[in-house]
């Protein structure tokens, strides 16, 4: 049983794809009667059996020597496109947290979607997603992971727009797309220039290949660059990062989901590339760079917002600028880190709005108040989610923070200032949520709310329960070693000081917005430089506006140049061949006469027009040596 789990274990992204084809009778209305609940308990039991398939094989395989599965697709002359699976305790561990997470979100969604008539739809997508993740994250090959990828793609398309009938959807869910196919495309022109110089296309053997196979600065630095784009995009980084905050049209518990595990999946694939970045300065940079414009944007716009959703939304960004920094610092270890316990935190605290939404029909946190009293569990998870977001003691951030910034790793002054800025940030926005929503007066819309049914208030307390234990399994797997703590006489005063700055950070944010004036009156401020500033966070620092006056501006214009060229200049050349063709049939018809004279006379007009060329081109001399050395 054991050696089955084991040569299995390739099987396991296939049971949410088994769940999404199963479901499918119940999405077309081909079965009715029953309702559409049979689809999501058959979609469920297929999650159960991968999260089980993956706990035993995660155990079994802790200690043991990571293996490659390889699967041959095109093998034609030199041509070997082949999909390599990587089986290791990291992979089967990434594996097990896409399952574990989507298990819970699935049984969340019992409760939530409740009373959606589609909901056999929702399922059958929820199983398509789950398979890609789970691909993603024990996949060894380029090629594979791209395609991977390009299902999240669609996924993220479809339920996003599953909503279809409201046009704010639609037009979400086709930005969402249209966003995420640019650093497609560019990611997809880097995975073939990178097979172009030699490499198998397996994440196994970058590291040998860069030592081995050095690229000149420009070809380096475009390939980086151009491997980079597809996770900027996956993981809602500037400037591709709005699509994140639009992708919340879509149902919460695809937004578990989404910002939880859906962008963690783009940062892996990032991880698994940096081996790429280290021989380009420019890609480390450009890595760093677009990571701290993300997490300190996204931080500040996370302030403004009045959307429950979007609030959480972009701390999901803010989060993932961090990766891309540790990914730019070639700290992958870190990186690895704050995926795992972001994730964990974050699908907590969208499960508690999940609950907060569903209950109030209402996702203005102006509108809400005093419901600490009345929805307790639903409390605890926002507190204990967002305790596991910011560095607080004892939570899984705080640990992963603090081997960030204790001496494992060399820590300039610029960093550790701006992780003492996002998490500072965070306290402050998510404290802020906490008691516009929590706290206070009851409002109109909490006047008559009650707790969430079991189906989601299970997945949210068995959450509450991995978040607190987190640090202890991370703790049993060895993965919080951090260092001696014996500092050199060399080394600066703030890294021995950054883990009290790191707590005293998250304890100001989190003093501050308790303190700060948050009337519902204010909400929107008369003042000219509140409102002023306000509105250039809550828009994103009009980020669409600036596309739409140059980007969307270009393309248009390009479009509209070009179409007048192909219709003026492209066609009108074509209508002139044909016209000219149409003429010289029509008066050449005319020549059909039939009578034998008017034949000489054309052929003898015609020699003598050539003879007239001939000779006044000049070339009459060369036709007449050329025919006497003929005769002679």
């Amino acid at each position: 049983m054991t050696d089955f789990l084991l040569e299995n274990v390739w099987f396991i992204p296939f049971y949410g794809l088994i769940g999404a084809v199963l479901t499918l009778p119940w999405s077309f209305g081909l079965i009715t009667k029953t309702g559409p609940r049979p689809a999501a308990y058959i979609n469920i039991l297929m999650t159960l059996l991968a999260f089980i398939h993956g706990t035993f094989a995660f155990r079994l395989f802790w200690d043991e020597i990571p293996r490659q599965l390889v699967f041959h697709w095109v093998q034609v002359a030199d041509l070997d496109l082949s999909l390599v699976l990587e089986i290791s305790s990291l992979s089967l561990g990434a594996m097990e947290l896409v399952t574990g997470i989507s298990l819970l979100a699935q049984v969340f969604a019992l409760g939530y979607m409740e009373k959606d008539w589609s909901m056999a739809r929702f399922y059958g997508l929820m199983g398509f997603f789950e398979a890609a993740l789970s691909g993603i994250a024990i996949s060894d090959s380029l090629l594979l992971s791209y395609g991977l990828l390009e299902m999240l793609t669609l996924s993220t398309y479809l339920l996003v727009g599953f909503w279809y009938a409201q046009p704010l959807v639609v037009t979400a869910a086709r930005d969402a797309f249209l966003t995420k196919r640019v650093g497609d495309i560019l990611l997809l022109m880097g995975i073939v220039a990178l097979s172009s110089f030699g490499t198998d296309l397996t994440f196994s053997e970058l590291e040998s290949w860069v030592a081995t196979n050095p690229l000149p600065p420009v070809s380096a630095t475009l390939l980086g660059l151009a491997l980079i784009a597809g996770p900027v995009g996956k993981c809602a980084q500037f400037p591709l990062n709005l699509w994140l905050d639009e992708a919340m049209e879509g149902p919460n518990p695809a937004g578990i989901m989404r910002n939880s595990i859906v962008v963690s999946a783009g940062a892996l694939v990032l991880i698994k590339l940096q081996p790429v970045f280290t021989i380009s300065p420019v890609a480390s940079d450009a890595l760093i760079i677009i990571g701290a414009m993300t997490a300190i944007g996204s931080s500040l716009v996370a302030i403004a917002q009045t959307d429950i959703k979007r609030t959480l939304s972009h701390s999901t960004s803010a989060y993932l600028g961090l990766v891309f920094i540790t990914v730019g610092l070639q700290q992958v270890d870190i990186a690895l880190l704050l995926l795992v316990t972001h994730a964990i935190a974050k699908a907590l605290l969208f499960m508690s709005i999940g609950s907060i939404i569903l209950n109030t029909s209402s996702q203005n946190i102006t509108q809400m108040g005093g419901l600490w009293s009345k929805m307790p569990a639903t409390t605890t998870s926002f507190l204990v989610g967002s305790a596991g977001l910011i560095s607080l003691l004892p939570l899984g951030s705080f640990w992963t923070m603090k081997r960030w910034v204790n001496g494992f790793w060399d820590t300039p002054l610029w960093l550790l200032i701006l992780i003492l800025l996002v998490n500072f940030l965070s306290a402050i926005n998510l404290t802020r949520v906490f008691r516009l929503v929590f706290l206070g007066e009851t409002q109109a819309k909490t006047r008559r709310v009650a707790e969430s049914p079991w189906p989601m208030a299970v997945p949210m307390v068995s959450l509450i329960i991995v978040t607190l234990l987190l640090p202890f399994f991370l703790e049993n797997w060895q993965l919080l070693l951090t260092s001696s703590g014996q500092w050199s006489e060399n080394a600066p005063i703030w890294e021995k000081v950054a883990v009290p700055l790191l707590v005293i950070s998250g304890f100001l944010g989190v003093m501050l917005a308790l303190t700060m004036e948050l009337t519902r009156e204010l909400s929107r401020p008369t003042q000219f430089y509140r409102r002023f500033f306000q509105d250039l966070l809550a828009y994103d620092f009009y980020i669409d506006k600036i596309y739409g006056v140059t980007v969307v501006w270009l393309v248009a214009n390009l479009a509209k140049l070009t179409s007048w060229f192909d219709r003026y200049v492209v066609d009108g050349l074509v209508n002139l061949t044909g016209l000219a063709t149409i003429f010289s049939g029509s008066a050449l018809r005319y020549n059909v006469s039939g009578q034998s004279q008017f034949y000489v006379f054309t052929i003898i007009f015609g020699v003598g027009l050539l003879l007239v060329w001939l000779v006044y081109t000049g070339q009459w001399s060369m036709v007449f040596d050329y025919w006497s050395s003929f005769f002679n």
